[in-house]
């Protein structure tokens, strides 16, 4: 296996673990594993560290809106009852961000595959967490077909903006 492929191994696993303690633990405790987990990435995975952590905040920042728009018009509901994108939510953001420069950069070399698999892996995700009682979705189906939506634009647009604006980070 050559180091590249080691490194994006390497990407996709810290990412599966991060998201499932942030997903399982919701509280300051993810807080600390996802930034454990992103400082480690950075140090270690990173081939251009700044510029991937300035692409991860922006990331963090849409995402996060993005999210913030479902918990405020009731598509999706944490157990504390949040209004807006909980912090372990934001986490994940950050730690998703990642496999945008490694594990999932292959997607690049085909523009209309985000269209594609986006609207599927994203509510996925989502649904996922809620069956871990992460966040609930109450809506059901109406709630995927909007989180559906959302990851439509988001992904592509994410995508887009690290490979107009963000190249270096490609790996």
């Amino acid at each position: 296996m050559s180091s590249a492929t080691t490194l994006k191994l390497l990407n996709f696993l810290l990412f599966q673990a991060g998201w499932l303690a942030c997903v399982l633990l919701t509280n300051s405790w993810a807080l600390l594993i996802a930034t454990g987990v992103l400082a480690f990435h950075l140090t270690v995975v990173s081939a251009r560290p700044a510029a991937e952590a300035r692409f991860i905040l922006l990331g963090i920042v849409l995402g996060s809106l993005v999210d913030g728009l479902w918990f405020r018009s009731g598509v999706m509901q944490d157990g504390t009852g949040s209004a807006w994108t909980p912090l372990w939510l934001m986490a994940i953001w950050a730690l998703f961000m990642t496999t945008l420069a490694h594990s999932l950069a292959w997607m690049h070399q085909r523009i209309w595959l985000p269209f594609v698999l986006a609207p599927v892996a994203g509510p996925f995700a989502y649904l996922a967490a809620s069956k871990l009682d992460a966040v609930t979705l109450p809506e059901g189906t109406l709630s995927l077909a909007a989180l559906a939506v959302g990851w439509l634009v988001i992904f592509p647009l994410l995508m887009a903006i690290q490979k107009r604006y963000f190249p270096e980070t490609l790996t």
